[in-house]
């Protein structure tokens, strides 16, 4: 019988004490083998700032653990011997300390499980893969309450989590006797409206060693790395949720949705980066956040919105990327197959919301909701864009974005590729509704008001381009009636403009 520690791999999203494969165990025994890969930083070009991020943070855990007593193997991304793969690096660390088991929590993405599925035949030794606990709703639990439903709306599965938690309730009834405060978080920016500018951290000497490999390494990759400022620690990301509390909670549910040119974070929170990687516990979050609301530093509509993002959409995310994988990752039941255009890399583009946010994407890897679902998602959309592409570029791109996050996001909520699993209907919006909730359109080169021709806004035309061309797929939907009939009553002679305007201004987009 092999006598050697324990091994337990600790993937770059797992930084967590609290972490479901460490709890239990005696240090001594063990050995935390830590991976910096080729493979998980090139499988898409990941944002130079993404790739910072998880290192910095993966490097910063490393000694917290040091410190707590762990022995940490960490195999660095320039190791002249790194393997570049997470089976090459566990299968030499299993060489290097005779661990006798491997241990570790399940992962994020469905590409990893499989591969963890297959180490224990592939490297001869026992491998214990233990839930996730750092989410409030086990995907067995999940899977439960999806069974046999005919609809599989998240707002039912929101209640739910908030009963499970307590969170926001008066005894069995909601606070303030609604569920959902959605309709007053739905605001576009009133005039003078000015947001605090956001807290950002100065990178520590690990940190810019970091950087530097990340700019020899990864230079050609999308982004920038002048002024990153993300929390690569517990401590920094606890200040962020601070400073959100203390700052921005009073005025986020109202601004929620709003845009505005210059101010790329508005009122939000800025800690999904932490929060998927495991620097911040949701739960956690969520009770500072209802305890704000309790003292009467926020609004029930703010809290109430906040929460349902965390404990409502992004446990019923994950929980659909589970329940729809293998299958999700193809999906595109629009039939939606032209390619990404090359302005969604470089920003180089006459509509100024896109090149707004195709640049706050590129210096911040980040753009928040209503920029990724109303701008990038609703373009895509009634563009046509292969969803395959637009959610390769989707998790490129964003600091927050891990597989089991975006996928139902762009597939689902943003394309429809599921064909209504996620969404009842599509978000697709014409240019109206990027008027109404930002201030983009009035220094645009294209007029939001002009219907067809060239100086006309392209979403609107590509809007009903996308009614006509979808008819058979989507005009039975009872949601998408008055779109339809509005359609139907517009004289031949208009809908033939208008088509033509769409096809004229597709035939103008490049692949990159």
């Amino acid at each position: 019988m092999i006598k050697g520690p324990v091994l337990i791999p600790v993937l770059g999203d797992q930084v967590s004490p609290g972490l479901s494969s460490l709890a239990g165990k005696d240090p001594a025994d063990c050995v935390v083998l830590m991976m910096e890969v080729m493979d998980e930083t090139t499988h898409v070009r990941h944002h130079q700032a993404k790739i910072v991020l998880i290192l910095a943070a993966m490097r910063h855990f490393a000694d917290d653990l040091r410190r707590a007593g762990w022995h940490v193997d960490y195999v660095a991304l320039d190791d002249p011997a790194n393997t570049g793969s997470f089976a090459g690096e566990v299968s030499r660390a299993l060489q290097r300390h005779g661990a006798r088991e491997i241990r570790v929590t399940e992962p994020g993405e469905w590409r990893v499980r499989q591969m963890i599925d297959g180490w224990a035949a592939a490297l001869h030794v026992p491998v214990d893969v233990l839930p996730d606990t750092r989410f409030v709703c086990p995907l067995p639990d999940f899977f439960a309450w999806a069974a046999g439903r005919r609809e599989l709306r998240m707002e039912w599965f929101y209640r739910d989590m908030r009963r499970k938690t307590g969170l926001l309730m008066e005894g069995d009834k909601p606070a303030g006797g609604r569920w959902n405060f959605d309709a007053e978080n739905r605001s576009g920016p009133a005039p003078g409206l000015a947001p605090p500018p956001p807290l950002t951290f100065a990178p520590d000497t690990m940190t810019q060693d970091v950087m530097a490999l990340v700019r020899a390494r990864f230079g050609n990759h999308f982004g920038r790395l002048d002024g990153f400022g993300w929390p690569v620690t517990r401590a920094e990301a606890d200040r962020l949720m601070d400073h959100f509390i203390a700052t921005r909670l009073h005025e986020f549910g109202m601004w929620q949705d709003a845009m505005l040119a210059g101010h790329d974070t508005m009122f939000h929170a800025l800690i999904a980066p932490a929060l998927n990687l495991g620097l911040l516990d949701p739960i956690d979050v969520c009770r500072r956040v209802e305890a704000a609301w309790r003292d009467g530093r926020a609004p029930l509509a703010a809290a109430e919105g906040f929460i349902r993002q965390v404990i409502g959409w992004r446990e019923y995310i994950r929980g659909m990327y589970w329940l729809d994988m293998p299958g999700l990752a193809e999906a595109n039941a629009l039939n939606a197959t032209r390619p990404l255009p090359d302005f969604w890399w470089t920003g180089d583009t006459p509509m100024r919301c896109i090149a707004q946010t195709v640049r706050a994407t590129r210096d911040n890897a980040y753009a928040h909701h209503i920029q990724r679902l109303m701008i990038m998602g609703n373009f895509a959309l009634i563009a046509g864009l292969h969803p395959r592409e637009v959610a390769a570029w989707f998790l490129a791109v964003y600091a927050d974005a891990y597989e089991w996050v975006e996928l139902p996001n762009v597939a689902g909520m943003a394309l429809h590729a599921d064909g209504g699993r996620l969404a009842s209907k599509p978000y697709a919006a014409s240019g109206a509704y990027i008027d109404r909730m930002s201030d983009y359109c009035g220094a645009c080169r294209y007029k939001v008001k002009v219907k067809t021709g060239p100086e006309a806004c392209p979403f609107n035309a590509l809007y009903w381009h996308f009614i006509d061309r979808n008819t058979d797929r989507l005009a039975r939907n009872p949601r998408m009636a008055n779109p339809y009939a509005t359609w139907r009553r517009m004289s031949a002679e208009k809908r033939a403009e208008t088509l033509a305007s769409a096809e004229a201004f597709l035939a103008t987009l490049g692949a990159g």
